[in-house]
């Protein structure tokens, strides 16, 4: 009965080496992955078809989460997928985690991917990508890429680091931290823009002691006012914020139409806040005119052709404005004059 258990126990011995010599090598290839990742500017790894093969023969559940950034470089002119802006928000995310987690322990369990379509096809395809933007986040226990990997919606382009970070929160509890956007005006800027304000102040405070500066010309005012009544009208504040597109490429022409309207009250485009700001602009400088025009004109018949003129021509501007609301939204709203 000896040689049997000594078998057995041979046996075990060669599985737990085996095991061990798996776990080393997956400890290996994870600190390899974090020097990368601590390597790179950003905080993400160029992703190919040798990477991504070694992370699937890890067993699961693999030492780390990892998401991926699905790109095309020749689609980044394509102003309505917004690839820039989206692989720089991917980006934000990375390079917060690497600053708010300064401990290798905790960087090694989320890593930060991107890949490229004319780089690693076979990647796009294991992964079932056939449009981008899209990005993956593959959880430690996932056995199949396609199926046990979640698609992250991109709904809110100018939020995306924001989502990102409630998103790998709540699907794999850790945490990335606040977000570390760069500044506006640089530091070499601020400096800059201070040595003008010294260098021109002197000059400036002459001009309004004199009383001969735009600031007292009336005419400045007034078109000041139009800008920022323009502005607010048309939602340039949403559309900077939003960061929409001034206009979207029609694909089902090959791309070589350019839509600037949009049929849909989820898609905001600048061409349209725009119109209709340029339409509402109309209305309130007809209404100044008559105000402060019309009413001091000593000729009844021009002043009454004057404000049935005026009349008309707002009343064809709002009309535009409520059919092309009820064109984008599919909701009539009759009722408007």
């Amino acid at each position: 009965m000896a040689a049997p258990t000594n078998d057995v126990v041979y046996l075990l011995l060669c599985l737990l080496s085996l095991s061990a010599a798996r776990v080393q090598s997956s400890n290996s290839f994870t600190a390899s992955l974090s020097a990368l990742q601590s390597s790179s500017s950003n905080g993400v790894i160029r992703l190919n078809d040798t990477i991504l093969r070694r992370i699937h023969s890890l067993p699961t559940p693999r030492p780390f989460h990892f998401l991926v950034f699905f790109d095309a470089k020749k689609l980044h002119s394509r102003s309505e997928l917004a690839l820039p802006t989206l692989k720089s928000e991917f980006s934000l995310v990375s390079s917060s985690f690497l600053t708010n987690n300064p401990d290798n322990k905790s960087r090694s369990q989320l890593i930060f991917f991107d890949v490229e379509v004319e780089e690693s096809q076979a990647t796009f395809s294991l992964f079932d990508v056939h449009a981008i933007p899209h990005i993956r986040l593959i959880p430690t226990a996932a056995a199949d890429l396609k199926s046990d990997s979640i698609k992250l919606q991109l709904s809110h382009v100018s939020t995306l680091a924001d989502s990102l970070t409630e998103i790998i929160l709540s699907e794999t509890a850790i945490s990335v931290g606040p977000i570390n956007r760069p500044p506006l005006i640089s530091r070499t800027q601020m400096i800059l823009a201070m040595v003008a304000v010294v260098i021109l102040s002197p000059y400036v405070a002459r001009k309004l002691a004199s009383g001969k500066s735009l600031v007292h010309e009336k005419s400045t005012w007034m078109l000041g006012a139009v800008v920022v009544y323009f502005f607010s009208v048309s939602g340039t504040m949403f559309n900077i914020i939003q960061k929409a597109p001034m206009f979207v490429v029609d694909r089902r022409d090959g791309g070589e139409t350019m839509r600037f309207f949009y049929q849909g009250a989820g898609v905001q485009l600048g061409a349209e806040s725009f119109t209709v700001g340029f339409l509402y602009t109309v209305v309130g400088l007809l209404l100044a005119f008559v105000c402060h025009v019309v009413v001091r004109v000593r000729d009844t018949k021009w002043q009454r052709v004057s404000m049935i003129m005026a009349l008309l021509v707002s009343f064809w501007a709002v009309r535009q404005v409520i059919s092309f609301n009820n064109w984008k939204t599919g909701y009539n709203i009759h009722a408007y004059w």
